[in-house]
């Protein structure tokens, strides 16, 4: 198998439309892909016929491309983290692309990727950008310098906002990628998978499954591939926007993180600075909302542990041998 040809998966549900587009974008790269595969979690088939529509007129093209589908309709999977293991169990290229289903590529995505990995042959996984995050406000941006710290700190973010500035800079390591635009190399990442534990709309698993592949992986970003991110408003979580950032970094503290010099100061630090934000929005904003918030955020991520926990001795006992006859 050619190391550059890249596989694409897509886990979608319920957004044909938004779908229908960043296909559409994959169809006009300079360097196609030689497989997409698209994990359909939808109540119907409108996405899958939007799509054989959508492929079936390109192959009428003077010059088709070469592309194998591979459509999964698996309604009863619950969340991006399975259906990325659904794909990635099927996947033929030495590449592999994760893509959410409301993103549109540029047409030099795929080929910068393929650029990336020629010059450094020791990426494990590189990333590209997106180019219409807004900064976010100073007050914001002043609480994550001074809370966030060591292992808490994203690293991509400051790459984002500086997007337009940076089409043509340096490619730059990073500690996580994220899963809407992801590329991984598929001998690199071996039978590391997804944490089926997060379900529905769960923010960290992105960054779980690249710290999963070691401190010492080479995890890169350049910023000449690109795309824009759509935010579809469908399948959205409603909760709090508060309970999905603290539920995110209690989780990858529990899962990842706990046993790394510093990490237990560095979440103490982090929750208080969690408390605080928490209890001047409340005051500010009369209610006590974000004061709840954040302790649902801590409790979702202690179920998800022992969810985790829980699945992973049931594994055990299941492949422990049976007594010696």
């Amino acid at each position: 198998m050619n190391p550059e040809a890249i596989s694409v998966i897509i886990p979608t549900k319920n957004r044909p439309a938004d779908l229908e587009n960043v296909v559409a974008s994959l169809l006009v790269q300079t360097k196609p892909p030689i497989e997409l595969l698209i994990v359909d979690q939808s109540e119907d088939e409108e996405s899958r016929l939007r799509i054989e529509r959508l492929l079936a007129a390109a192959q009428r093209h003077p010059q088709p491309l070469a592309l194998a589908l591979r459509y999964l309709r698996v309604p009863f999977v619950s969340g991006g983290a399975a259906a990325r293991n659904l794909a990635m169990d099927l996947a033929q290229g030495g590449i592999w692309l994760f893509l959410d289903d409301d993103v549109v590529l540029e047409p030099e995505f795929l080929a910068a990727l393929c650029a990336a990995y020629r010059a450094h042959p020791e990426a494990v996984g590189i990333s590209g950008v997106v180019t219409n995050y807004a900064r976010p406000p100073w007050l914001y941006r002043c609480w994550r310098a001074l809370f966030a710290r060591g292992c808490f700190h994203d690293d991509r973010q400051g790459v984002y906002w500086r997007a337009q500035q940076a089409r043509r800079g340096p490619v730059r390591r990073v500690t996580r990628l994220g899963c809407g635009l992801m590329s991984v190399r598929a001998a690199a990442v071996g039978r590391v998978r997804f944490d089926e534990n997060l379900t529905g709309v769960c923010d960290g698993e992105d960054v779980d499954f690249c710290s999963r592949l070691g401190q010492d992986a080479v995890l890169l970003m350049t910023p000449a591939a690109r795309l824009t991110h759509c935010q579809s408003a469908i399948g959205r979580e409603r909760d709090h926007p508060l309970r999905r950032q603290v539920r995110s970094d209690a989780y990858l503290y529990r899962r990842n993180w706990r046993r790394r010099r510093g990490a237990r100061l560095g979440f103490a630090w982090l929750r208080l600075g969690y408390a605080l934000a928490a209890l001047a929005a409340s005051l500010r904003r009369g209610t006590w909302a974000p004061w709840r918030a954040l302790h649902a955020g801590l409790a979702d991520a202690r179920h998800i542990a022992v969810r985790g926990a829980s699945s992973v001795s049931v594994a055990a006992t299941v492949r422990a041998p049976g007594p010696t006859p």
